[in-house]
């Protein structure tokens, strides 16, 4: 486990911010770096910081805590959970849980932060990080290499770099489509109204093989008897072929890497 992880919370609220400081100090493993008061500010802390865990308030004073993500938009380059911070009634918040790590109502429920806070330390320690193989590295020292955002669903917003991942594919049975990323063993099931068409849009490493399968180039090794060849971690994976239909299309992709 990490000694400490870095907090910060952006609410315009007082006394809000005073009652999730006093419930942040029973754990000592998270320190609050940082608090903003609205948008404008957030904006340059959140990158200077880089926290591990963010406090956002949905309503600020000069714009939604919606709008303070999609402005940071390619500043987001780490891995970061985001709480949603409100005090909206319950029943108004299940399209909030559909984008976010978890949401906290105020005033705050001890049990149901404790459950959070639980939560959080799980997933974070959950799984080692792994670097991608040199060869990746190298490729995204490009500016293409850009953040993106899913939202997966057990309502987690995953924040990956292109060379997080190896390939996507769509599962029939549940009608999503999954992630197979480089440091987990399992695929992370996106939610159903995830579409191929935002997949791809999310880098241009991400090219589409087969009406199932959206791979990440910079893996692949060469395409044998329609089959992908890949890059280590994804070397074992033997199972992905080219549809004809996409076969050309590819082909030109790889010549040009």
């Amino acid at each position: 486990m990490k000694n400490y992880y870095k907090v910060i919370i952006i609410d315009d609220d007082e006394l809000a911010i005073e009652n999730l400081s006093f419930e942040l100090k029973a754990y000592p493993q998270l320190q609050i770096e940082g608090i903003a008061r609205n948008g404008f500010s957030a904006k340059k802390l959140i990158p200077k910081i880089m926290p591990d865990l963010l406090f956002l308030d949905i309503e600020l004073p000069d714009m939604s805590g919606f709008e303070l993500l999609r402005l940071l938009g390619e500043e987001l380059t780490w891995e970061m959970k985001i709480i949603f911070y409100t005090a909206y009634n319950k029943y108004m918040l299940e399209a909030i849980r559909n984008a976010a790590f978890d949401y906290l109502l105020k005033p705050i429920d001890r049990d149901d932060f404790a459950n959070m806070i639980k939560r959080f330390f799980e997933k974070t320690e959950a799984q080692p990080t792994q670097a991608a193989p040199l060869h990746i590295q190298i490729r995204n020292l490009s500016p293409l290499n850009q953040t993106f955002i899913v939202p997966s669903l057990t309502n987690d917003l995953q924040f990956l770099r292109p060379d997080d991942v190896g390939y996507f594919k769509y599962n029939s049975n549940r009608k999503l489509w999954e992630i197979y990323l480089c440091n987990t063993p399992t695929p992370i099931a996106l939610r159903k109204n995830v579409s191929a068409e935002q997949i791809l849009s999310s880098s241009p490493v991400f090219v589409q093989i087969h009406q199932s399968h959206i791979i990440n180039i910079n893996y692949l090794v060469m395409i044998k008897d329609k089959k992908c060849i890949f890059y280590p971690p994804f070397n074992n994976v033997n199972d992905i072929q080219v549809s004809k239909a996409y076969l050309k299309k590819i082909q030109e992709k790889f010549l040009m890497l």
